[in-house]
């Protein structure tokens, strides 16, 4: 089991979790057309996603996790008709769907799915994830979403729900979570007495009677608790507003940019926001974006390097970059600077942290114009393409760690299952003998992977633990 990290960057472990979406462009788009690439086959092939998890158990990653989103990207030149042609995050598929078959087949790794507060009730959510929780024996997480694309809202039928207002909602629908998982079955409430037929304790299963602003629930818990009870809880709001979310509820945080020396101010504000809410700011773990090109000499990974910039789209980039942005970047010439003034003008900015490394002049970071945003984010969307040796690759990785202060990566693909493989076999080895990785085949429910062992509950300064059986009483105007 894994014991807490410190904060200082010597021999402190790094996480790793493979970053992947159920669509066949994720964050490198067009490399579909790649032979090697199998990124075509995840929407009718489940073989696709038990052979990912083989090869990521075996590297002993922490876990796999699976972006996803409602709508489609409708932002650049003002049709969707760019993102259909490029399959830029589209179509695409439920990431519940696979994640069973891949724990099937593996022990150890953890599953993580993304699922938006907006679209659906509480209590449909946690069912659905306290089963997957059951299922896993633990190794269940959800990053948790408040959503933002116009093109999502419509598809559901709902009217668009400003920034802030979307966090004050989520922050009531985890409080609606956490007291049907934490608070409504007490830990000894399932018995499966055989001899007296008695398979749960009815007055040991309280009905949760929540009547809040957004949500009203009554009704107990439908299922017994699982493993976790509440799965591991990750984020990646970026706004103030998404920042108190994260400080008063994440676990693990996901943060991009194209160094860290763009990185280091973020993770130091989420830091100081967690020890405001009363909470360890090193206890939640902070994740990068990265998307590693790795040769067994340097050479090689320069090879694999243009190969992978012979099938990029440029234009692909840009789709996805304007849908996270609002910001239509067709209206702007090739090379037309882009600036950060820009967003206040945009009336659906919502990845604030994209709009922030526009405005870092630093060593490595081009002038922004949608040429060079489109070049950028095709390979690796808008976190940092390493290209290298496992030697050269680790190195930057521990730099990172050091100078931005985060915890692991997100390890995206330029082809499937091809840059895993490489990771796995490239350079899990020489993070694990610089005593930086996970001893080989380390078990237990995902938060017992970050904490330790025996601490598969929320750790007490929670939030969600006010919430547990024994502490929790529920008044009712």
């Amino acid at each position: 089991m894994a014991a807490e990290s410190t904060n200082s960057s010597a021999k402190r472990r790094i996480f790793l979790n493979a970053f992947d979406m159920f669509t066949v462009g994720h964050m490198s788009f067009g490399q579909w057309r790649n032979p090697k690439d199998r990124s075509a086959t995840k929407r009718r092939d489940l073989s696709y996603w038990t052979d990912v998890a083989k090869i990521l158990e075996r590297g002993d990653f922490n876990a796999i996790f699976l972006a996803d989103t409602n709508g489609w990207c409708d932002v650049y030149t003002g049709t969707a008709e760019p993102c259909v042609r490029n399959g830029v995050q589209y179509p695409m598929g439920d990431p519940a769907v696979p994640l069973t078959a891949m724990a099937a087949v593996t022990k150890n790794l953890g599953f993580a799915i993304t699922s938006s507060t907006s679209f659906e009730a509480p209590y449909v959510l946690a069912k659905r994830f306290s089963t997957l929780d059951h299922l896993t024996q633990g190794r269940f997480g959800w990053n948790v979403v408040t959503s933002w694309k116009a093109s999502g809202f419509e598809a559901i039928g709902i009217a668009p729900i400003p920034h802030d207002k979307r966090y004050e909602i989520a922050d009531e629908y985890l409080r609606v979570c956490y007291k049907l998982w934490e608070g409504s079955w007490a830990d000894d409430a399932l018995v499966e007495d055989r001899e007296n037929n008695i398979y749960a304790e009815f007055q040991k299963v309280r009905v949760i009677k929540h009547q809040g602003e957004h949500f009203k629930v009554q009704a107990p818990h439908i299922l017994d608790p699982s493993p976790q009870r509440t799965p591991f809880i990750f984020q990646a709001g970026s706004s103030p507003a998404g920042l108190q979310f994260g400080a008063t509820h994440a676990e693990g945080i996901f943060v991009v940019g194209l160094t860290p020396e763009v990185i280091g101010p973020r993770v130091k504000r989420i830091r100081d926001k967690i020890a405001e809410v009363g909470r360890d700011p090193h206890s939640v773990k902070i994740f990068a974006s990265l998307t590693p090109i790795l040769g067994k000499t340097h050479d090689e990974a320069q090879e694999k390097y243009r190969e992978a910039l012979s099938y990029a789209s440029e234009e692909g980039g840009l789709v996805y970059w304007c849908a996270n942005t609002g910001i239509d970047l067709s209206k702007l010439d090739l090379d037309a600077e882009v600036t950060r003034e820009m967003g206040s003008r945009a009336s659906n900015v919502q990845l604030q942290s994209l709009l922030e490394n526009l405005a870092y002049p630093g060593e490595g970071v081009p002038k922004w114009t949608p040429r060079t945003i489109g070049k950028a984010v095709a390979l690796g969307a808008s976190g940092p393409v390493p290209v290298g040796t496992a030697e050269e690759v680790a190195d930057e990785m521990e730099r990172w760690v050091k100078v931005a202060d985060i915890d692991g990566f997100n390890i995206g693909h330029i082809t499937v299952p091809g840059t895993w493989e490489d990771v796995v076999d490239l350079l899990v080895p020489v993070i694990r003998e610089r005593g930086l990785y996970a001893p080989k085949g380390e078990s237990g429910t995902m938060r017992e992977r970050v904490y330790g062992g025996g601490k598969s509950r929320l750790p007490e300064d929670h939030v969600g633990s006010s919430y547990k059986y024994d502490v929790y009483r529920e008044e009712v105007n």
